[in-house]
């Protein structure tokens, strides 16, 4: 285990626990970004975060081209929200001469910060940006320069989205590698949208999706959804975890089931897909939205390996102490690897990892700045 700096040559046991030839980890914080690589055998982590004092909302690894980019959403109290790019694995950076990501001027909208930056999963060189307030972005040359899709920003529901506790954020964007017209995206608190015509149109999403907290449970948008994950091998299966419930829709999003039965609480923020394994799943849950602490004061990530009928949790290796770290919604993730690696990191500021799906887990370091979102990625 490293300290805050995360400085230094991880010792080889860490390296064998990690196991993966050419990963990169990146890890972004409330004061910074901070990535780790595998050099000679064991990891190292930068001496020092990039970004010091930003606030790091998105992080994106990039393996399509020929030379893997980074993207990270930056966020300066002083100089605002932007979009940087780095194409050495994070050794140095490029912030555009012009802002990448800006409200029209007859929006009368200004950028509070990015959310997501999402690679297109069809289109090679398409990136997708999410933002506060909420709307999306698309860019054609790899992340330097966005435009606003205007039919979502400009849909006839907007005028009736209501922020949720953290912002009115759109948060996740999934494409789909079988047809590039296809994207889902949710947003807090509106809810699920889809477009199958390029963005053209758009239509809420969210049949059977739950929202507790207004006077009719069951509206056609206004759901607090919370993350969005793919199937690795049916790209129709979607999981979900919302402000209270955690659901699962095999039809891309049309009509969703409650998956929730099983675990310790059905809120929390974050759901991951294993990146290869069909039907397996990662959800962190929460105790409630007014105790936003783990579930029964214990540190457990839940995988369910049979598209949400049974759940189990994995806590080799975890804390086993009552334990406060609350994983934020893009705090989870997985990489490409086999077997896979999953990752997380908490408002304590402690990132874990697992070399072998989530059946066990090595602390990688702890006192960061709150950890705010993490991605991981196999680079050849």
């Amino acid at each position: 285990m490293v300290g805050c700096r995360l400085a230094g040559v991880w010792d080889k046991d860490v390296a064998e626990v990690i196991g993966m030839t050419g990963a990169l980890l990146a890890v972004g914080t409330r004061k910074g970004l901070f990535i780790g690589r595998r050099r000679g055998g064991a990891w190292e982590f930068d001496e020092s975060p990039y970004f010091n004092a930003q606030a790091i909302y998105s992080i994106a690894i990039d393996t399509r081209g020929d030379r893997p980019r980074l993207l990270a959403g930056g966020d300066s109290a002083h100089w605002g929200p932007s979009v940087f790019h780095s194409d050495d694995l994070g050794r140095t950076w490029t912030e555009p001469a012009k802002p990448a990501v800006k409200f029209p001027r007859d929006t009368e909208a200004s950028l509070e910060r990015v959310w997501q930056l999402h690679p297109a999963a069809a289109e090679p060189d398409v990136v997708y940006a999410g933002t506060e307030p909420a709307a999306l972005y698309r860019s054609e040359d790899r992340g330097e320069t966005f435009e606003l899709v205007r039919p979502l920003w400009e849909h006839p529901t907007r005028s009736r989205w209501v922020p949720g506790g953290g912002g009115e954020g759109l948060h996740t964007v999934l494409t789909d590698e079988r047809d590039p017209r296809a994207v889902t995206v949710a947003v807090s608190t509106a809810g699920v949208f889809r477009t199958t015509d390029a963005g053209a149109s758009w239509e809420p999403s969210n049949s059977g999706v739950s929202a507790v907290f207004l006077p009719d449970p069951n509206p056609e948008f206004g759901q607090c959804v919370h993350k969005i994950a793919r199937d690795a091998e049916n790209p129709d299966r979607l999981y979900l975890q919302n402000h209270w419930g955690v659901y699962r829709s095999d039809d891309a999003g049309a009509h969703w089931t409650d998956i929730g039965e099983g675990l310790p609480s059905t809120f929390g923020f974050a759901v991951a897909a294993h990146p290869s394994r069909g039907d397996t799943a990662y959800v962190f849950p929460i105790t409630a939205d007014a105790d936003r602490v783990p579930a029964d004061h214990r540190c457990r990530v839940f995988r369910t390996a049979d598209a949400g009928k049974n759940w189990e949790p994995l806590t080799a290796g975890l804390p086993q102490e009552d334990h406060y770290g609350t994983v934020l919604r893009d705090a989870l993730c997985t990489d490409d690897a086999d077997p896979a690696g999953v990752y997380f990191g908490n408002r304590n500021g402690e990132v874990f990892a697992s070399a072998d799906d989530g059946d066990s887990w090595r602390q990688l370091a702890s006192h960061l700045p709150d950890v705010l979102c993490v991605r991981a990625a196999v680079i050849d």
